[in-house]
């Protein structure tokens, strides 16, 4: 690597060395900045920039996974762009899913690289809060959220959206797309895989449609190993990673492989299935030394007739046998994942199952207060959302400390669902091995939960039973009170349990033989 210029101001480095920092993006980078691009940022920095040069107005699409790049290579070339056409009229524009802080920290990233560059370092201004200019040239960094008004920008030479995956398509096609639609400016498209329904997705697409007419390449699809080829430390990054949420989550799959996925799909498929099934028994009542926790899932009451022997298993024959009951999930927890490197958190086995429908909160309270101190359980996780808050309340209050409050939204029941896949995907989540009518009909509800990823930076991801659901064979409705229930041990990862660990008793000196030993009186 040759050594970065002395920070003269611009106009006293000579015209040689000035050639030789623009001689392409890549020197610039390495000699201006001290910044060795790897390989596979090279190559796109190259196509992107030749495209620009020799205005040949190619769509590029480029999917890096996490925390391999990207984003420093966008500053590079951004800057070294800027540079090159600082003599004449030149605007890029470049868009982020959201001002803040995605554009906040693109314009950073920029400023970093042209504060650091020998040739940049006193030739740059900002403008307006949003605009970088070097000479005549200009970058303009916007927002692309739905609500930003952004109609009127031109990009005369660049068109950028970072983030691509997250950005509307009616956003883009309205607001963004026009931008470079008399310019024929270059379009870079920069992200991490998602579904198939996203921009980047639609773009890519139409990137290796229009390399096979030309054979020009205009698609980058970079994976997590050609990262650790060039990278080894990286490696250590993806393992923990996969370690901690399992190698077919969808987050792995997706921002760390570029594997796209479907925006619409069965939530739990064969393979996910067999990863929950144990090889443990069902139990009646806890083992010695072990420790255990409850899961519940709460219905609404029904005033009407009810099944007195419902309180003590399974409702059977109810007025209104149809609707959602409250489902009891108990497990036992298995500490010694908490001493793995790389997973670092506790194993849960489901060892018994029950449910109740149609039946009275104020009964329910002294039921699930008896299996808490039957299971002699550490935690008790429960639906606290609407009806649930005034069992939660009471129960609170009998079982101090040890009560986990849980309130569904949009929001917590996305992230719920996200972290019970990763414990699922890790083997953290282990069924009982009898198929008993609880379990049949667990699986049952398995069978039919969908779930819906949602466009966008929060990834939202809506899942259960949709409603109305039948059986297919008896013609009955299927709920999904059971998985609602086993999801919310995911909340208990979210517990200090720490080690067990035997009691160590240290037996103190006498001081009386002390005395007699150092002639004291």
């Amino acid at each position: 690597m040759s050594a970065r210029p002395k920070r003269l101001p611009s106009a006293l480095l000579s015209e040689s060395t000035q050639q030789e920092l623009m001689e392409n993006v890549v020197v610039f980078a390495r000699d201006g900045s001290g910044i060795q691009l790897r390989q596979y940022q090279e190559q796109v920095a190259l196509a992107v920039v030749e495209s620009i040069i020799e205005e040949k107005g190619d769509s590029f699409v480029v999917v890096f996974p996490r925390q391999s790049g990207k984003n420093e290579l966008q500053a590079h070339i951004e800057a070294y762009l800027l540079l090159w056409y600082s003599q004449v009229e030149a605007e890029m524009v470049k868009l982020s899913p959201t001002w803040k802080p995605q554009s906040l920290n693109a314009m950073r990233r920029l400023e970093r690289v042209l504060k650091r560059n020998g040739l940049a370092w006193d030739r740059w201004v900002k403008e307006s809060g949003y605009i970088y200019r070097v000479g005549s040239a200009r970058i303009f960094f916007l927002s692309a959220s739905p609500e930003a008004h952004i109609v009127g920008a031109t990009a005369s030479h660049l068109l950028e959206v970072d983030e691509a995956q997250d950005v509307t398509i009616s956003k883009f096609d309205k607001d963004i797309a026009p931008m470079a639609a008399s310019t024929n400016a270059t379009r870079v498209f920069w992200g991490t895989a998602w579904t198939s329904r996203t921009l980047l997705a639609r773009e890519l697409r139409l990137a290796r449609q229009a390399e096979e007419q030309d054979g020009r390449r205009r698609a980058f699809v970079l994976t997590a190993e050609q990262v650790m080829a060039e990278v080894p430390a990286y490696g250590r990054h993806v393992a923990e990673q996969v370690a901690r949420l399992g190698r077919s989550h969808p987050m792995v799959r997706t921002q760390y492989y570029s594997e796209e996925i479907d925006g619409e799909s069965g939530m739990f498929p064969e393979r996910r299935l067999a990863l929950m099934q144990g090889n443990h028994p069902r139990r009646a009542a806890p083992r010695p030394g072990y420790v255990y926790a409850l899961l519940v899932d709460v219905a609404g009451e029904d005033e009407g007739k009810q099944n007195e022997d419902a309180l003590f298993g399974t409702a059977t024959s109810l007025v209104n046998p149809r609707r959602d009951s409250t489902a009891l999930t108990v497990v036992e927890v298995e500490l010694a994942g908490l001493a793995d490197e790389l997973v670092k958190a506790p194993v849960y086995r489901v060892v018994d199952r029950r449910d109740w429908a149609g039946v009275k909160h104020s009964r329910l309270y002294g039921v699930l207060k008896a299996q808490a101190e039957h299971w002699k359980a550490r935690h008790l996780v429960i639906d606290a959302t609407g009806v649930g808050a005034g069992l939660a309340s009471f129960l609170e209050k009998a079982l101090r400390g040890r009560v986990i409050p849980f309130i569904f939204s949009s929001a917590t029941k996305s992230q719920l669902g996200w972290d019970f896949l990763s414990m699922i995907e890790t083997g953290r989540f282990k069924d009982y091995a009898e198929m008993d009518k609880p379990r049949s009909t667990f699986n049952l509800q398995l069978s039919n939960c969908q779930m819906e990823i949602a466009a966008g930076p929060e990834r939202k991801m809506k899942w259960g039973v949709p409603d109305g659901r039948r059986d297919a064979e008896s013609g009955e409705l299927v709920h999904d009170d059971w998985i609602l229930s086993a999801a919310l041990c995911a909340v208990l990862d979210e517990q200090a349990w720490g080690l067990a660990a035997p009691s160590l008793v240290v037996q103190a000196a006498d001081p009386l033989d002390q005395i007699d030993r150092e002639g004291f009186s």
